[in-house]
């Protein structure tokens, strides 16, 4: 359906008419609509794992993993968790509130709306989706017309699972995202690039709709010289699997690049080689487990990359390419210059260039010195490394000796921190993401604060001071007339 601003308009009204008959607020809505997305998870399984494939050249099993298993993990945790997440929580008052109570209660915030990437274009649409239909929103998806399959599946088999007044999936390239973004929303979250966050937050300050980003960056890892002959081999094939085999390192997660000490750097390299071997096969191309490049758009992006002479030099591994099939073989750069563009941007692909540093303690500052990452791997048994780690960098996430495990963590926020992204989601994050926490408060018309009320007495401020402080003994000094002020500002006021 092609859309009109007037008619875009019109079919949001009817949404939030919808929102506000209080349909949406109701368990028995919420509980109905989890089940229908854990209904579409389980009997469109095979098409969705085809249209993966289709789109992004993605292993069944790959694509089980990082989309399907994992949201059918978040619908069994929101499922068995909603009546909790939505019940009022109390707020401990202090004692000198006599008669009184409080609590945060947490509503919808309305009609939202999702816009998601085309790497995970079921995981990345539905995660938060999962979130905002918990919290009680109506919800507007966009899902990503760079993964065209995904989203037409999305569009044509999700309103038969859901409630079609309250949810709604809308088709459509930058055009359509465009007009949506001329709309009012309670919520905007938005998963996709730096830039593209940057017209979506433009676009929103309009309203001051408050938005969530899940942007990207240069995720680093570093990797110490290991002397386990066990810890290389787990930490290598870990780093592997967290480059080449997440959407073909077109993950924001996915490592960007690894810091090394130069002395270790050799045994790495050697490592890696085998290891790209016995995890993706002989020929990776053939052996079928890494997804092929989104498109030829970005496909000739990486290949630019790649070909800068001086980049090409560094290449120690892969580097083969076929653009007719969109495929990259798993690729290894040794120090590529560091003033390059393929260390200046997001590689967003299969891959990886390794920089020595001659300590690995200078890696802290190294990583420091440059935009803050989504994501920070640390593969070392140096505890004292470790803390100047957690210390001293600033990312969305912080792993050590392993890689991408935060994101199916669901006790865990994923999202980012400065460029990268801010607001986050995952598991109860993602319902507290679409809901407004709401104080409510109770008093008797027994008890009051009498001197919070005018004229003013030097008395009077003496109380109120001792109350802010909590001091119960001060309060009961100051009514006994035992303890004087030394303030000399309300005299002089008056």
């Amino acid at each position: 359906m092609k859309y009109t601003g007037e008619a875009l308009g019109r079919d949001l009204e009817n949404v939030r008419k919808y929102y506000g008959s209080g349909k949406t607020k109701e368990a028995s809505w919420r509980e109905s609509q989890l089940k229908g997305l854990h209904n579409f998870l389980v009997e469109k399984e095979e098409e969705i794992l085809r249209a993966l494939k289709h789109d992004l050249g993605k292993h069944y099993v790959e694509a089980f993993r990082d989309e399907v298993g994992t949201l059918m993990k978040t619908l069994n945790l929101a499922s068995k968790s909603l009546k909790n997440w939505m019940a009022g929580k109390e707020a401990k008052l202090p004692r000198i509130a006599l008669l009184s109570s409080a609590e945060i209660v947490p509503e919808p915030l309305g009609l939202v709306l999702i816009i998601s990437s085309w790497n995970f274009p079921f995981g990345l649409s539905l995660e938060p989706l999962i979130g905002a239909i918990a919290a009680g929103n109506s919800v507007v998806l966009k899902p990503s017309e760079l993964s065209p399959t995904c989203s037409s599946l999305l569009a044509t088999f999700l309103p038969t699972y859901l409630d079609n007044n309250a949810i709604k999936v809308i088709q459509g390239g930058p055009e359509v995202g465009e007009l949506l973004l001329q709309q009012r929303w309670d919520k905007i979250f938005f998963t996709g690039s730096a830039r593209v966050g940057r017209i979506v937050m433009s676009a929103a300050a309009v309203h001051l709709t408050p938005v969530t980003l899940e942007l990207g960056g240069k995720c680093p890892a570093i990797i110490d010289s290991l002397s386990s002959s066990w810890d290389k081999e787990v930490a290598v094939k870990r780093i592997l699997v967290a480059k080449f085999g997440a959407c073909g390192g077109q993950a924001c997660i996915a490592i960007d690049y690894v810091l090394v000490e130069k002395s270790f750097s050799s045994t790495l390299v050697t490592l890696m080689k085998e290891w790209i071997k016995k995890l993706f096969g002989e020929n990776p191309k053939v052996s079928n487990t890494i997804a092929r490049i989104v498109n030829k758009n970005h496909f000739m992006r990486l290949k630019n990359l790649l070909t800068e002479p001086r980049v090409k030099e560094s290449v120690v591994y892969g580097g083969s390419m076929d653009e007719n099939d969109l495929f990259i073989e798993p690729t290894i750069l040794l120090d590529p210059p560091l003033d390059s563009a393929i260390m200046a941007e997001e590689i967003f692909g299969p891959v990886l260039p390794i920089i020595t540093v001659e300590k690995i303690e200078e890696s802290v500052e190294f990583i420091s010195s440059r935009p803050k990452a989504l994501a920070i791997y640390a593969f070392t048994k140096n505890q004292t490394l470790q803390r100047r780690l957690v210390s001293e960098t600033s990312s969305g996430s912080l792993v050590f000796n392993d890689a991408i495990l935060q994101y199916v963590a669901d006790t865990l926020p994923f999202g980012g921190v400065g460029e990268c992204g801010f607001g986050k989601y995952h598991g109860k994050f993602s319902f507290d993401a679409f809901s407004h926490h709401k104080a409510v408060a109770r008093r008797s018309y027994l008890t009051d604060f009498w001197f919070r009320f005018p004229p003013w007495t030097l008395n009077k401020l003496q109380l109120l001071e001792v109350s802010y402080n909590l001091d119960y003994l001060g309060i009961l000094l100051v009514l006994l007339g035992l303890k004087k002020s030394k303030r000399s500002l309300f005299q002089a006021c008056n």
